[in-house]
């Protein structure tokens, strides 16, 4: 049977083992179940699609030759691959998974597995990778919104963030409290805040320096 080839943007399982049957019914199984899936058959194999991927997660096979699971997920470490990565082990690999985890592995799979298990293993980690993204996506729009603040309203922000009423903001500024004011407003608009509480966690989330 083929792989099951996502569409473009799409989120896909992308299955590792050197077992073709295994790589076949795991595909199928996505299949039936309304998931994308590529499959792979070495670790060597995903590595040179691994940079380009954006979306989805990963199963493997913690035995495989070569590249074993956990030299795999060392190396995709090192490329700063950031896609859940679930592995699939047989009972005398269970120490395997544990120092996975340990290592960051989203989850482990026993083999044999429960199909509805596996499937609601893999649906968990393709919700985390979506929140992963959002959350990065949503980063980017902060960022690019804290670089149209003056310098004057960076530090009224950073004052901000640290609770900082106005009148404290003017004296540590040598400003007047109106044109903090202002300032504050300023920096409420350009950033698309509603409410101050939603202006410092957006900050907080960009990694707004907080004022001593």
């Amino acid at each position: 049977m083929p792989e099951i080839s996502p569409a473009a943007g799409e989120a896909a399982v992308h299955v590792i083992d050197d077992d073709e049957a295994v790589r076949h019914s795991l595909a199928f199984l996505f299949q039936c179940a309304g998931l994308a899936a590529r499959t792979y058959d070495s670790a060597a194999a995903f590595l040179v699609v691994a940079p380009a991927l954006q979306s989805g997660c990963v199963l493997a096979d913690v035995r495989m030759p070569d590249i074993d699971g956990l030299a795999l997920q060392r190396r995709l470490r090192e490329l700063g691959f950031r896609l859940p990565l679930i592995f699939m082990t047989g009972h005398g690999d269970v120490p395997i998974a544990v120092q996975a985890l340990k290592a960051g592995a989203f989850d482990f799979i026993e083999k044999p597995f429960d199909d509805e298990a596996l499937l609601g293993t893999i649906r968990t980690a393709l919700e985390a990778d979506r929140r992963s993204r959002e959350h990065e996506a949503e980063r980017g729009r902060v960022a690019a919104r804290l670089a149209t603040l003056t310098p004057r309203e960076h530090q009224v922000l950073e004052r901000l963030v640290a609770g900082q009423s106005n009148k404290t903001i003017a004296a540590d500024l040598g400003a007047s409290p109106r044109t903090v004011e202002v300032h504050r407003a300023r920096v409420m608009e350009k950033m698309g805040a509603r409410n101050l509480s939603e202006l410092v966690r957006m900050a907080l989330s960009a990694g707004v320096a907080v004022a001593p």
